[in-house]
């Protein structure tokens, strides 16, 4: 019974993890948003716990060397970082969600909270 019972349970958990991977979302700037807006959000971002470290210059982010590649990038680590939390991907109207991938190169833009990966990663050894 036991067996079962958690076979069950890890079904469900793998479903909603699956369900929430595949829905991935980003936080990026708005194309319509100022220069200085984007960098007093962006200074906010990075103060308020994104992970800016990939955008300095020795970053694997840092080119394009622009504030809306820049701040692309630190929104969007915010963001993950507040799991995708409601609001936590506004920024004073700076950014917005979006539905495709901006990763290029060598910058990747993480899709999901840490915690998910860990799990997906680990999770098979528990089955």
């Amino acid at each position: 019974m036991e067996i079962i019972l958690y076979r069950a349970v890890t079904t469900v958990v793998l479903v909603v993890l699956y369900s929430r991977i595949a829905a991935a979302t980003w936080c990026v700037v708005r194309s319509e948003a100022s220069r200085e807006a984007l960098q007093a959000a962006l200074d906010y971002a990075c103060g308020a716990g994104a992970d800016c470290a990939p955008i300095q210059p020795s970053g694997l982010c840092f080119l394009p060397n622009t504030i809306q590649a820049h701040a692309s990038y630190a929104f969007n680590s915010y963001y993950m970082r507040r799991s995708m939390a409601p609001g936590s991907c506004d920024f004073a109207g700076t950014a917005t969600i979006a539905k495709t991938d901006p990763s290029y190169g060598s910058c990747n833009y993480p899709a999901s909270p840490r915690f998910v990966a860990f799990v997906l990663r680990w999770f098979p050894y528990f089955i």
